[in-house]
């Protein structure tokens, strides 16, 4: 057992609270009590003491959009719009360089780089979701993989049915995985047919599944499905059955009042990534409609080919700031709700709601503990909440727990997973940098 005693502590059990003088009881994977520092001390004396001194004890972030393999794709295709960039340099680089190995490699990459800043969870849309997988366990972060499906072949599978198959089998491998969870991922509306998103909202039914899917990321995308289709997408997927308590639509910048209105009542959540739809000049989501309409928005980073950075920190301070400039409200979207949002609603929105986002008896202890006022951009400490959001940073976050497991300490990975990382930036220097060029 591990006792964490930390100067302040934030449980996000639903709300923003603040304690003082209170303690985290760990015992194997799960959070086993929240109470008093004094008393857990006295009733749990053989538990290893773990004192925080000048920190705040939380939970670990959660991402909800990105292709981590795509690390290795950083900078390469910088100032495109979204087609140029997909179909000028991401699709073809894919297609020459994207196997086993390049996936792994990067998603080693991507989740060393989102532990060290505080994410312990990440939903993630790629190609070979077995490695991806494995490069998680390996690393030690929680995941949620999807069983990606495109219409068209690529180095991975050759059709719809073969994506499937193939990612049905890497779940059910790892099934007896504590940190590994699964999602039906349909590339998107203009990659999917109709037969293959009624096959996949079947199977996240009855395997009971989010689904994770890209839904008007750029205008001319739904323009595109209206001059060929006569329907807009977010309108096609809903006749077919996909926008429900399950959906996570990504992006959604181009949704209108009535699409969020309906998302909303469906139980639907949203994904925001404002940076890498800002780097790809597609818009700006209608964050303060959605909220409004009683949507579930949560955030992600994209992949670092068009983000290029893969760190949660950012990307809520520039959420929560964007929010308030596009609707013209400084009341809109406080720190409390995005904090809120990128923890409990980010749980609830994976279907994790039970396992991870706050800390609760109960929980899997996926904990972290960010300084408060040793460097000079965090001080003075006001509001903790305000602090955490405005001005965190990922170089802030000190140690990291997994499912139980001290995985970032001092902020230094752990054990095995800082010699895998290691040995893999030697890797891509070496050899994938000269490889991608």
């Amino acid at each position: 057992m591990q006792l964490l005693i930390p100067r302040l502590l934030l449980c996000l059990d639903g709300n923003t609270e603040v304690l003082e003088n209170h303690a985290v009881l760990i015992d194997g994977e799960r959070v086993a009590e929240v109470g008093p520092a004094l008393t857990l001390l006295a009733k749990y004396p053989e538990a290893e003491k773990i004192e925080l001194p000048d920190q705040v004890l939380m939970p670990g972030l959660i991402n909800c959009h990105t292709h981590a393999a795509m690390n290795l794709f950083r900078g390469i295709a910088d100032d495109l719009a979204l087609h140029d960039w997909l179909q000028t340099r991401i699709w073809p680089l894919e297609g020459a360089h994207a196997d086993q190995e390049f996936v792994y490699d990067g998603t080693v990459m991507s989740a060393a780089e989102m532990l060290l800043g505080g994410t312990t969870t990440f939903n993630d849309m790629y190609f070979y979701p077995d490695q991806v997988v494995q490069a998680a366990i390996d690393v030690g972060i929680r995941v949620v993989a999807g069983i990606t499906v495109i219409e068209f072949p690529t180095r991975y599978a050759s059709d719809a049915n073969q994506y499937i198959e193939l990612g049905l089998a890497a779940r059910d491998k790892t099934l007896n995985e504590a940190t590994v969870h699964w999602s039906v991922a349909p590339h998107a509306p203009y990659t999917v047919s109709d037969d293959t998103f009624l096959r996949l909202a079947s199977l996240a039914e009855e395997l009971n599944l989010p689904i994770h899917c890209h839904l008007h990321e750029t205008a001319s995308e739904v323009t595109d499905a209206v001059s060929r289709n006569g329907v807009r997408p977010f309108d096609r997927l809903l006749k077919l059955g996909v926008i429900n308590e399950r959906f996570m639509a990504v992006h959604g910048v181009h949704l209108n009042d009535s699409e969020l209105a309906q998302m909303s009542k469906a139980g639907a959540s949203l994904v925001h990534c404002p940076a890498s739809n800002l780097k790809l000049a597609s818009g700006i989501a209608p964050i303060s409609t959605a909220l409004k309409a009683g949507v579930n928005v949560v955030v992600g980073t994209d992949g670092a080919a068009s983000n290029n950075k893969i760190d949660m920190w950012d990307e809520m301070r520039l959420a929560a700031l964007l929010c308030k400039g596009a609707s013209l409200d400084a009341t809109a979207w406080t720190a409390s709700e995005v904090l809120l949002g990128v923890t409990n609603g980010a749980a609830k929105a994976l279907g994790l709601e039970s396992v991870t986002g706050r800390i609760s008896s109960g929980f899997k202890a996926d904990l972290i503990a960010v300084e408060l006022d040793q460097k000079p951009h965090q001080s003075p400490l006001h509001n903790l909440v305000s602090k955490l959001v405005y001005s965190g940073s990922a170089r802030d976050v000190a140690h990291v727990w997994v499912n139980g497991k001290r995985v970032v300490e001092s902020q230094q990975l752990v054990g095995k997973s800082s010699q895998l990382v290691s040995q893999t930036m030697r890797k891509v220097t070496r050899v994938w940098q000269t490889r991608l060029q």
